[in-house]
């Protein structure tokens, strides 16, 4: 007996199979190399760039070591960093920032990746427009970019290491403010009570009304981060 197996695979468009691939992309690497090889649509499909551009890539710790021994790893790596990958652009971008000293290319690549929605990358580019001395529109914009992600709750560390913070570096200026200037205090109290692993760690500077304070105690913990 010969069984006839039917199959409407070849007939689904082309933007369907690239909406599918892409929304199995976001999961990871190994679904989407699964993916890719069942059938040559699908193939297809992951070749385009917005692919390349959503894939989720892990963590550098998860990261399998010999991936940067795969010359097919790295052209894939290469791809999806052209394509405007947001977590390789961020990446790249610490890269251009704290080791090569690029600090305009950083800048440009942070943007491009905070302009994706990558709450890493638009909470590294306000601590760094704060961080500015010789610019007020940039300070200001980097505290906008702080209160649209301290309002969405994604404040958040970064494993990036900067320079000591001086008086010039301040975002609150308000002579009125009751805690202006007192960040500084607050952190080390924080980071004593941390390694003392006392309640009193936690919190950050959440209880405290000023938005300007608050984004000054994060410039503290962001220059000091181990």
């Amino acid at each position: 007996m010969t069984i006839h197996c039917c199959s409407n695979i070849a007939f689904i468009p082309n933007d369907v199979w690239e909406a599918i691939t892409i929304k199995v992309a976001t999961d990871s690497i190994r679904s989407l190399c699964s993916l890719r090889m069942t059938c040559k649509a699908a193939h297809d499909a992951g070749e385009a760039d917005i692919v390349h551009r959503s894939v989720s890539i892990p963590p550098s710790h998860a990261t399998p070591w010999w991936w940067c021994l795969k010359p097919e790893a790295k052209r894939f790596f290469d791809r999806c960093m052209a394509a405007g990958n947001p977590e390789l652009l961020f990446r790249e971008a610490l890269r251009e920032l704290f080791i090569r000293r690029n600090e305009n290319v950083g800048i440009q690549m942070l943007n491009s990746a905070t302009s994706t929605g990558h709450a890493a990358a638009k909470y590294a580019l306000s601590m760094m427009l704060m961080l500015r001395t010789d610019e007020n529109v940039e300070k200001q914009k980097g505290l906008e970019l702080y209160r649209e992600l301290d309002a969405a709750g994604l404040v958040a560390g970064s494993e990036v290491q900067m320079p000591r913070i001086e008086e010039q570096h301040t975002v609150c200026a308000s002579p009125r403010c009751s805690t202006r200037g007192h960040m500084p205090l607050l952190y080390d109290y924080r980071r004593h009570a941390a390694e003392r692993n006392s309640v009193h760690a936690f919190g950050r500077a959440a209880h405290i009304p000023c938005i300007q304070c608050r984004a000054d105690y994060d410039l503290q913990a962001f220059v000091n981060l181990p």
